[in-house]
């Protein structure tokens, strides 16, 4: 019999790659989802016999207990993402990104495996060259931070789990997010030629969305040497500042202008290079490089003609 896996959020932005990508590969797929964007990114799922979706919220007690009834893994994708959307509604994102997973975690059969996706966001503002590793004391600076790292302890506390702290992913997905800086600065170079960059120094690291879900199935297929611990899934080619993010854009969008004002702030004042070589010794490595996913994305970009694909 297939492995069963259930995912909260599954119709999101990260879930709307894995769900297929688990199925392709031999998995039954449960997703519980709000659809809270209206999104219908799931519809192509849908003639697959292995699929099953409900829709309700991962925060209610008797919708969780009847959705981990017989799954295998959990993947709890469902969440308020991002520093903006959480201090936009701060009881919504403690209440999903926190109480639910602790809820899940007294819910969940021991035999149950958790791969849970936190942020490396966690690690705030990093000491000047010196990559963060999965070592490095957790600093977060905004309430998505602190709520991600915090369930994270939670999860790694309970046994049989592994966890990822996912750089800033990138690339295009049917639920697509705009807000996400890699895609953010390609849509603007794109559509506008043109970006002013606050603090272009700050720096932080990158992963293809495609990637992040090979990540899931190597886990999967590993889990055994991997659980118990928290792994940094990202680019380690790609640790950059926002000009030198810029800069790569350019490369395929000449006469992209950016330029960083002398005056104001980001009010995102994360800045940290990371180091990817834990999970990459266990054997994964990622297949879409900054490129690849910047060709993407002006692809994606010549359909989608509107912004609203962001979650603020």
């Amino acid at each position: 019999m297939a492995t069963r896996v259930l995912i909260t959020g599954g119709a999101g932005y990260l879930g709307s790659v894995l769900t297929p990508a688990l199925l392709a590969n031999g998995f039954e797929v449960r997703v519980l989802d709000s659809f809270l964007f209206r999104q219908s990114s799931l519809l192509d799922c849908c003639a697959d016999p292995k699929f099953s979706v409900t829709r309700g919220d991962c925060r209610d007690e008797a919708t969780m207990k009847k959705a981990l009834d017989g799954v295998d893994i959990v993947i709890p994708l469902a969440a308020i993402v991002g520093a903006p959307a959480c201090k936009l509604d701060a009881i919504a994102a403690t209440s999903t990104n926190l109480d639910a997973i602790k809820l899940l975690l007294t819910l969940r059969s021991k035999q149950q495996r958790i791969i849970y996706p936190t942020t490396n966001s966690g690690y705030g503002i990093g000491e000047k060259g010196k990559p963060c590793t999965e070592e490095s004391p957790l600093r977060p600076i905004s309430l998505y931070g602190t709520t991600k790292t915090e369930a994270e302890k939670a999860v790694l506390d309970s046994g049989n789990a592994a966890t990822f702290r996912l750089a800033t992913v990138f690339g295009m997905s049917p639920r697509m997010r705009t807000d996400l800086l890699v895609n953010d600065f390609v849509y603007r170079a794109f559509n506008d030629k043109a970006v002013v960059i606050f603090e272009g120094h700050m720096k932080r690291n990158y992963i293809h969305i495609r990637d992040v879900a090979r990540a899931f199935l190597h886990v999967i297929a590993n889990f055994d040497r991997m659980q118990g611990q928290a792994y940094n899934v990202g680019l380690s080619d790609a640790n950059l500042s926002k000009l030198e993010l810029c800069a790569a854009i350019r490369e395929f969008v000449p006469g992209f202008v950016f330029l960083e004002a002398p005056i104001g702030e980001d009010p995102d004042k994360r800045d940290y290079i990371v180091s990817n070589d834990k999970i990459e010794r266990t054997g994964f490595k990622p297949q879409h490089s900054l490129a690849m996913g910047i060709q993407e994305l002006l692809k994606g970009y010549t359909i989608i003609r509107n912004n609203t694909y962001g979650n603020v």
